[in-house]
This record gives structure tokens, C-alpha cells and sequence, in this order.
């Protein structure tokens, strides 16, 4: 692991919403119930460090969905919530580069290193980690402070949201991102 404070690394913390607390809207069945503690250990170091931080919130187009605007469920939770001043991107898919400021905020900002957790690993966590490393920045994913829930398949199986989150890191680490966990990556920045 290569961070590096002088590098000033941003922490980007993704869809951590009310909303997914609505288990059976998405599943049923939810692993790493530490995830948001996890996230908010990562938020509470970014901020005493001084490092760049942005916190992503899904806007769901369906306003029936637990993450519409407008929606108890849209948000943020009480471990991620945002200080005033800080940088909130707001996004309609699952990607936050897509139809958002992020990447001109980070070129702006001169950031060369993401450092990405949040809801859910294989869906908007998934996405926005691609597109980081897609888009040349040194991205670290940080599986301790990201969750899932479990998924049917397409002949009807259930695979528990564990798998869905361990397969889903597996996908990404050594070719979009690294996958590391909260100690890691705070003994990296102190």
C-alpha cells in the first residue's frame, strides 16, 4: 500500500443512506454490520487529518424508492453525516462520476488517490471503483467499511451477501482498485 498523507488522498464515501436499513426493499439479508462504523472511523481520521472528503448520496428517479429524494430513507446516516461545508454529490445512477462534479473536483484538487467505501460493494461502490481506476487514479477500496445484501440469480438461486460482497472485492482488487481495510489504510496515513 503506497498512501502517503503528502499525497493528500480523498476519502469518498459512498451512498450511506437511511435507506438501506429497509433490509427486505433490498434482500433480506445485509453482511458487515460494522460497515458505518467502519466509514465513520474513516470520516472522523479524514477530517482530523485535513484530507479532501466527499460524500456521495443516491437520488433514486423512483420516488417510491427508499433512497428518492424527499424520502426519510435519502438521508445520510448519523455515523457519515456530513459537517457544514463539506462536499455532498449527488448522483441518479450508480456511478458517481456519471452526471456529477466528482472527477472535475478531484482534477481541480490536484487528487491522484481515492480511497472509496460505502453501499453497496457490488453495485454503486463497484461502479464508482471501476470508473476511478478507469480513470488513472491509485484507488483503494476499503472492504471493512462496505456492505451488500444478498442477490437472486437468474434461475432464481439465493447467494448470500457475504459471497456477493467478497466476490464483488475479488473483481476489483489488484485490477481497479486495492482492497484493504480501515486499520490498513489509517496506520498507512498517520
Amino acid at each position: 500500500m503506497r498512501l502517503s498523507k503528502q499525497d493528500q488522498p480523498a476519502l469518498i464515501l459512498i451512498d450511506i443512506q437511511k435507506g438501506f436499513d429497509e433490509l427486505e426493499y433490498w434482500g433480506g439479508e445485509r453482511n458487515n454490520p460494522q460497515a458505518e462504523h467502519n466509514a465513520g472511523q474513516l470520516l472522523h481520521f479524514w477530517r482530523q487529518q485535513g484530507l479532501p472528503l466527499f460524500h456521495v448520496k443516491h437520488c433514486s428517479t423512483n420516488p417510491h424508492a427508499p433512497l428518492a429524494l424527499g424520502n426519510r430513507g435519502n438521508e445520510f446516516k448519523e455515523e457519515v453525516c456530513p459537517l457544514p461545508g463539506e462536499l455532498i454529490i449527488s448522483k441518479t445512477v450508480n456511478s458517481a462520476f456519471i452526471g456529477t462534479d466528482l472527477l472535475g473536483l478531484l482534477n481541480q484538487q490536484e487528487i491522484k488517490k481515492v480511497v472509496i467505501a460505502g453501499l453497496t460493494t457490488d453495485h454503486c461502490v463497484s461502479t464508482t471503483t471501476r470508473m476511478a481506476g478507469n480513470f488513472g487514479f491509485e484507488t483503494y477500496l476499503v472492504a471493512d467499511a462496505s456492505a451488500t445484501f444478498r442477490r437472486k440469480g437468474i434461475a432464481g438461486q439465493e447467494y448470500p451477501a457475504e459471497l456477493v460482497h467478497e466476490t464483488a472485492l475479488a473483481s476489483l482488487d489488484g485490477e481497479f482498485a486495492t482492497v484493504v481495510n480501515t486499520h490498513e489504510v489509517m496506520a498507512c496515513l498517520r
